[in-house]
């Protein structure tokens, strides 16, 4: 496993495997996080928001999900890293923009980008939900069930800071952009690479990198706009 690690393929192959399991939390995230514009109420939000935090198999998949994430930031920095390094001091810059579109030619800055927001929303919402509460994080009762008002939270700053609203803009913006060829890149990875399935993986690289960019830039348009 060690020199598999170390290895240049390896690498890739741990980046693309985990960046193709949370392409797949990206859907479920976005299901949940639709429920703030579908119900004005806050019940579905706050039900799902509960059934996230106390159900035993999510539990289990929280630091699998943690480990996700750091497996594929890390070796995609050392993966980058590592052809930085390895590119001639003198290279023709004109072909290197002709091997891809400027997503793959900017797949670290998007990354970076797409980074830099997840710490500024895992502070805003997930560290206040598991850790250290917020006076909006009452206490209400759904269904018989007593649970955190985790609508209130996260509603409200949508409702009152624009800043915050532009920033989860550009944060969907910069994941669709990363996604619309990480989706297709991972798969080529681990063997996909043929003609006839490159085509259809570039296909629907796009419409998922569509559906995720558009899906979380609804959200702050739907507050900006109705409140």
């Amino acid at each position: 496993m060690s020199s598999f690690t170390k290895s240049s393929i390896g690498r890739k192959v741990l980046v693309s495997l985990s960046g193709l399991f949370l392409m797949i939390f990206l859907l479920v995230h976005l299901t949940v996080n639709l429920m703030l514009i579908i119900d004005d109420t806050g019940v579905l939000f706050n039900k799902a928001a509960h059934f996230m935090a106390t159900n035993p198999a999510i539990k289990v998949m929280e630091p699998v999900l943690a480990l996700g994430f750091i497996i594929h930031i890390l070796y995609a920095a050392i993966v980058t890293l590592k052809n930085y390094l390895a590119r001639p001091a003198k290279y023709n810059k004109r072909n290197s923009q002709e091997t891809g579109g400027w997503a793959s030619r900017n797949m670290f800055f998007l990354g970076s980008t797409v980074f830099i927001f997840l710490v500024i929303h895992v502070w805003n919402f997930f560290w206040k939900m598991r850790f250290t509460g917020d006076p909006l994080l009452d206490h209400i009762t759904v269904d018989g069930e007593q649970m955190e008002n985790a609508y209130n939270l996260v509603a409200t700053l949508f409702k009152t800071s624009y800043i915050y609203g532009g920033l989860y803009i550009l944060g969907a913006i910069a994941l669709g952009l990363h996604l619309s060829h990480g989706f297709w890149s991972s798969f080529h990875t681990i063997g996909w690479n043929n003609d006839i399935w490159m085509k259809r993986l570039k296909t629907v690289a796009i419409i998922y990198a569509v559906i995720i960019a558009g899906g979380f830039t609804s959200i702050p348009v739907y507050y900006m706009i109705f409140f």
